[in-house]
């Protein structure tokens, strides 16, 4: 059998591919879609990555990049035996990325395309596999909204669901009204399609049309413009006419126009089970002997590039050769990685694209920059990475002109003198006026500071906050379910929100219906429940470490305390009260807080 990777499945890198996305050298290109490109990398210890880099036009929207933040930092939470795990990101950059595990397979959607429709027992198989991600991910309080044939990848030992929630950070950016689609109208469900709704159902709607299309091989409201295929989910019956019988009871309730009537993802499992003439294990014959084989081709991988292509040799300039300030192994945080290298002037072998290494820095082997001895084999990670990476490469310098002037190092030379200068004398004046010293009056520009600090949430003045020295407190607080508070406003008033896991709430509380979860969250900063011993006080919230983003109410009784850290500097203990009794026309929970205010640090955004 041939061992060379398909031209087909691994397309080599073009000229506006990056040959570096954070520290990952790129090897081929996997694919294209709605909100970016998809690359093949690979960890230092050799495994294979596939690695998405979000489209600029996405990337330029700040509401965007704040979702997308959010979205990742929940998939991390995922962990599932049918999802593909993510593996790293970096939601900050010049252009977002995130990595997730290679699943060697084809889409669903490319399977049937080559080869048609599945046999009853492999879509058993998928739906059971499927409906089980999305019980992972529904747990860790995600609604896929984007489940597709193209978002779930056929493994030798079952599917594999990807790209789970991270549509939804499209939906706040103005240009999915602009032409960019992200979504897929045939898989839609009738309340998204309609109104925009979207909750957990609307991913069992989207798992029957899965089934249905692996089943027969088309989508079962059939094909067309975007506005006949919708006007059809909203307005007709499916076409189920040549669907196998055996699947119809399973199909039927997934696409049921109320969301109520769906069956839950563990309804399905077990209708799944009875539905198979024989008992359902998944393994390496679950697929097709013809589908199977391309996954073989998958598991020839291109290898990563090892040495980079010749380059001319360049004069480099003092600042290129010895970076002013620079540590052994530092790596200059505002250098660009991956997207937002220049991309000329450039060499480049055949098959080898992208930029390379200047002389006097270290060349890459493997694909990945080596460290001299001594030196650290990893870059600091940035905020919003959650692995260590390899260094990423040096950004591109343009030569040095041959007879560089001496002027601005002169002008440089004088300056820094001047400085150094000004630096003595200074140290050798007097602090100021003892009695302000002893009043501990503040000076005009540190009065400013602080009030500025307090008036935005956050602190200033080397980023600390003073706290405030007596809390503020607020009994009998009654916080519906969908509604958010927070702890900077006086009083705390609850405010509704249509997905308060995703806003901005430093408290909220949410019920997930068909988990019969209820839980207290925070979108803004951290919880922890104290134990009995534990006296409720801002030193205690301080020192505590047991940090989460969700308590469910069952872990509490009436009088037990969490403390909330908001990422505004906030701190609060937060005493549960109780909950609403079953005949009340609304659900909510009741807290005391007892808070202060710019008590914390404040973090960026």
């Amino acid at each position: 059998m041939n061992s060379t990777p398909s031209a087909d499945l691994f397309r080599p890198l073009q000229e506006g591919d990056p040959a570096v996305v954070g520290g990952y050298r790129l090897a081929a290109v996997l694919g294209t879609g709605g909100m970016g490109k998809v690359y093949l990398s690979y960890t230092p210890g050799g495994r294979p990555l596939a690695l998405k880099v979000i489209r600029p036009e996405f990337s330029e929207d700040p509401e965007f990049r704040r979702r997308f933040r959010q979205e990742v930092q929940a998939a991390q939470r995922v962990q599932g035996l049918y999802t593909a795990p993510v593996i790293d990101f970096d939601t900050d950059g010049v252009q977002p990325w995130l990595a997730t595990a290679y699943v060697p397979g084809p889409s669903l959607a490319h399977a049937v395309a080559e080869h048609g429709g599945l046999p009853l027992r492999s879509v058993l198989l998928l739906a059971v596999g499927v409906a089980e991600a999305l019980h992972v991910i529904h747990g860790a309080g995600i609604v896929h909204r984007d489940l597709k044939p193209a978002n779930v990848l056929l493994a030798s030992d079952g599917p594999r669901v990807i790209d789970f929630g991270i549509a939804r950070a499209a939906d706040a950016t103005a240009l999915t009204g602009a032409g960019v689609s992200v979504g897929t109208p045939a898989f839609m469900a009738p309340e998204q399609a309609s109104a925009g709704t979207v909750t957990a159902a609307t991913d069992v709607f989207a798992l029957g049309q899965i089934a249905a299309f692996a089943a027969i091989g088309s989508p079962v409201y059939g094909d067309g413009s975007s506005h006949a295929v919708l006007y059809r989910i909203v307005h007709e019956d499916p076409d189920l006419s040549r669907l196998p019988a055996d699947l119809l009871p399973l199909v039927t309730r997934c696409l049921s126009r109320d969301p109520a009537g769906r069956p839950s993802p563990a309804e399905i499992i077990e209708l799944c089970h009875e539905l198979s003439p024989a008992a359902l294990r998944q393994g390496e014959d679950w697929l097709p002997q013809k589908v199977a084989g391309s996954i073989t081709e998958r598991l020839r991988l291109p290898e990563p590039a090892r040495t980079p292509p010749p380059r001319p040799a360049v004069t480099p300039t003092p600042t290129e050769v010895s970076p002013p300030n620079s540590a052994p192994g530092a790596v200059d945080p505002h250098a660009p990685t991956g997207f937002g290298m220049p991309s000329a002037p450039t060499q480049s072998a055949p098959g080898m694209p992208g930029p390379v290494p200047q002389p006097g820095h270290p060349s890459p082997g493997s694909g990945y920059p080596t460290p001299a001895p001594g030196h650290p084999a990893y870059s600091t990670p940035a905020p919003g990475r959650h692995m260590p990476h390899p260094a990423p490469y040096p950004p591109y310098a343009p030569p040095a002109s041959p007879k560089p002037k001496r002027t601005g190092l002169i002008v440089t030379a004088a300056v820094v003198g001047a400085v150094v200068l000004l630096g003595v004398i200074s140290s050798l004046l007097p602090d100021g006026d003892p009695k302000d010293k002893a009043s501990g009056s503040p000076s005009p520009s540190t009065s400013t500071s602080t009030s500025t600090s307090r008036s935005n949430g956050g602190s200033s003045d080397g980023g600390k906050a003073k706290a405030d020295t007596k809390p503020v407190s607020y009994t009998g607080v009654d916080l519906t379910e969908g509604y958010e508070l927070m702890l900077a406003d006086n009083p705390p008033r609850p405010a509704e929100r249509e997905d308060v896991a995703y806003g901005n709430g430093d408290l909220y509380y949410s019920v997930i219906g068909f988990l019969e979860e209820a839980k207290l969250g925070t979108a803004n900063g951290k919880l922890v429940v104290l134990n009995n011993t534990q006296e409720g006080s801002l030193e205690t919230c301080r020192a505590v470490t047991r940090y989460t983003e969700k308590v469910d109410l069952a872990q509490l009784s009436s009088g037990s305390e969490i403390c909330v850290l908001s990422d505004a500097g906030h701190v609060a203990v937060a005493t549960y009260r109780g909950k609403s009794g079953k005949n009340e026309p609304g659900s909510y929970v009741t807290i005391d807080l007892r808070i202060w205010r710019n008590a914390e640090e404040a973090k960026g955004d």
